[in-house]
């Protein structure tokens, strides 16, 4: 099949001001106030806020947000991820309740759940997550759910914990390259990913995964990539822009241009993807809802 691929440019160079495809307004809206009083009043957290999402006004002011469990401290030192890391607090059983109590109040059509990592315990939390998955159920019916879950460091039979829970999407994020991962996934290992996103397969979810560019990945990196998450039968990608949340987190490398995003698509559905979001502001859980 003959595909007419968009022109590659250079990238922006990540010093000086963000290119204007990367602006966005600040948060805000009757809607968003709304939600976020909302989530603090059930002592809720999001990964919406927790690793400042560039649409969260967008998402909060059509309703729909990212739910963060298992608290809101994680294990792990990503270099790029703005959610705090430290010794986390223990578990709290009520969790479940007052996610699927949200669901409910929100009335909507699809929830997407994530957590933190969680590597101090045996079960990597995800008894909490099989807890969360059911309460949603319970609770509202009709709405569908997607669990953008942790690797468990391997351990497949947490994986299946949740997996039997039912969620309608499965997704777990590739985030970067293979030669990249010490440096932006130290505690994390890409066969882990691969393995992970296979077995939930297996088990018949639907699955899904994302990447981040402008770490410092080339062209051929992505797409390799790309053709690994093909042969672990991968239906849903995401590839997005990384930004840089803190001076203390990883440098943007380059500022990737639209046009390269577009090649990504158009690629990846040639390969069989069978949806891939791809541009600067795309993130995990952007237009989550039209995934399922």
């Amino acid at each position: 099949m003959n595909i007419e691929l968009p022109v590659l440019t250079h990238a922006e160079p990540a010093s000086g001001r963000r290119p204007g495809w990367l602006k966005v307004r600040a948060p805000g809206g009757d809607e968003y106030t709304r939600i976020k009083a909302m989530m603090r009043s059930k002592a809720l957290h999001t990964v919406c806020e927790e690793a400042r999402c560039p649409n969260i006004s967008e998402c909060w002011s059509a309703g729909t947000a990212t739910f963060m469990i298992n608290g809101d401290t994680c294990t792990r030192s990503c270099g790029f991820c703005a959610v705090k890391t430290g010794k986390p607090l223990p578990l709290d059983w009520d969790e479940p309740r007052r996610v699927a109590d949200a669901v409910q109040s929100m009335r909507l059509k699809h929830a997407v759940i994530t957590s933190v990592n969680r590597d101090e315990l045996k079960d990597g939390g995800s008894e909490i997550w099989a807890e969360t998955i059911r309460a949603v159920r319970q609770a509202s019916p009709d709405t569908t759910v997607e669990v953008l879950i942790p690797d468990f460091k391997g351990n497949l039979e947490n994986l299946r914990r949740v997996c039997d829970a039912k969620p309608d999407i499965l997704n777990h994020n590739t985030e970067t390259v293979p030669r990249l991962y010490k440096r932006v996934r130290p505690q994390g290992r890409y066969h882990w990913t691969l393995d992970t996103l296979r077995e939930a397969k297996a088990l018949g979810m639907r699955t899904k995964t994302g990447i981040m560019l402008g770490l410092g990945e080339t062209v051929d990196e992505v797409m390799d990539v790309l053709k690994d998450l093909r042969s672990v039968d991968v239906d849903v990608v995401t590839l997005g822009q990384y930004l840089q949340p803190t001076k203390n987190h990883l440098p943007v490398d380059r500022f990737v241009h639209p046009n390269e995003f577009k090649r990504y698509e158009v690629e990846g559905l040639a390969m069989g993807f069978a949806v891939v979001e791809s541009g600067p502001l795309v993130r995990s859980s952007y237009h989550a809802e039209r995934h399922v």
